[in-house]
Formats: structure tokens, sequence, C-alpha cells
């Protein structure tokens, strides 16, 4: 699977599973942005905000990931696990600049 996913991608999953806030941000264009089912978190303070109450702050995992949709944007399909929300989720990743303009989460 990692062959498939860009970099900037990586970095960024890689982060969470390390649990490193900082890291997670620093893949993020300045201007990036995290679209959390509707709300909107652009740059990255709201980006290390957001991520510290809902993603590594609260300890997520990721298991069985798969790339459902390769290319770019990129689409994965992980089981989310810690203690905020459990279940599967789908995260599409929009790739510029071999940093993350955006990274969405649907169901």
């Amino acid at each position: 699977m990692s062959d498939e996913i860009p970099a900037a991608v990586r970095r960024a999953l890689d982060a969470i599973d390390a649990q490193d806030n900082d890291a997670f941000v620093a893949a993020f264009a300045p201007d990036g942005y995290v679209n959390d089912w509707g709300r909107e978190f652009r740059g990255h303070d709201q980006i290390g905000s957001w991520s510290t109450n809902e993603l590594i702050g609260k300890r997520a995992t990721f298991t069985d990931t798969q790339v459902s949709t390769a290319g770019n944007p990129l689409t994965i399909l992980t089981q989310v696990g810690g203690e905020g929300f459990n279940g599967p989720s789908h995260f599409t990743f929009d790739v510029q600049s071999d940093q993350l303009a955006s990274m969405t989460i649907t169901a």
C-alpha cells in the first residue's frame, strides 16, 4: 500500500501513528485545511487545535487502512479507534507541492 500513498499523506499517517501533533500539522500547506464531516479547520493553528481535540489528542489509531481511490485526490478507508470517534471512515487527501492542501473526512 505505501507505494500508492504520496509522501505528504504518508507523513500525516505516520504522525498519527506516532501521536505527534506537530508532525501532523507540518504535513499541511500553510493554507491547508481539514474538513471533518462539514466542519472546516484552515491553517496550521486551526488544524493543530482540531487535532488536539479530535484526533491525536484523542489518541486516534488507524488500522486496516487501504487505498479506496488512488490518484490525487487520494482516498483511504481506515478503521478509526481511540478515545473519540470509533468506526470506519474515509479520508480524502489533496496533495499540492508535496504538502497536504486538504484532508476531508466522511463516512
